[in-house]
């Protein structure tokens, strides 16, 4: 992770990461990264859900790219088909398990379902940085670290007002710490799920040789 993605690259991550901020499509997405290629009644039954809305939320999740599907005779099978769901998940059984003290997901190529309850936190915590301008500012981050406004402002090509109103949310919401030194403020990325999405991003875009086909 050496540059900062093309734009038209990051507005389709973008639209990936949003796919993901929902609760059911993040637990169809668990339940795949857990049990591997699996069907829709068994995907519906694992995630106890409605058959018509797993079956929906699935045909987002493939007009996405984050699904693909195998016909396997009548029926149709589903795996996840991009890095950075998966390695989301790694991130979030980490968080919960230091959060619990449970070691059970802590422990690594842990592959465990999480509480219902904490998905759906993690779904609305990923739909707070599902933004482009907010992701190109943690981008940035993570890329050069620790920077003043005024950096950020013209690594990422956006307008003052719009990169301090983001930052303030960013900071609000736990996704980047700051300092004073004078009279400049710095910004840095925190560890965390929006740190390892914008990583695996990075991760897949390098990794294609065709950078057309992200």
């Amino acid at each position: 992770m050496n540059q900062q993605l093309p734009e038209e690259t990051m507005k389709k991550a973008v639209k990936g990461i949003s796919y993901i901020a929902h609760p059911l499509r993040l637990r169809i997405l668990e339940f795949l990264d857990v049990n591997g290629s699996s069907s829709v009644s068994t995907i519906t039954k694992g995630v106890r859900e409605d058959q018509v809305i797993v079956s929906q939320s699935l045909k987002k999740l493939r007009d996405a790219n984050l699904v693909q599907t195998k016909r396997r005779g009548i029926f149709i099978y589903y795996d996840i088909c991009e890095e950075y769901p998966a390695s989301i998940f790694v991130c979030l059984r980490k968080l919960f398990g230091y959060m619990t003290d449970d070691f059970r997901y802590l422990a690594d190529g842990c592959k465990a379902i999480l509480p219902r309850d904490y998905t759906g936190m993690a779904a609305n915590q990923i739909k707070l940085f599902a933004n482009y301008d907010k992701m190109r500012i943690l981008e940035y981050l993570a890329l050069f670290g620790e920077s003043n406004v005024s950096d950020i402002i013209k690594g990422i090509g956006s307008d003052q007002l719009k990169v301090s109103q983001y930052l303030k949310r960013l900071r609000d919401d736990g996704f980047v710490t700051c300092r004073r030194d004078g009279r400049f403020i710095f910004y840095d990325i925190t560890k965390g799920v929006h740190l390892t999405a914008i990583q695996c991003i990075h991760k897949r875009y390098d990794s294609l040789k065709n950078k057309a086909d992200f």
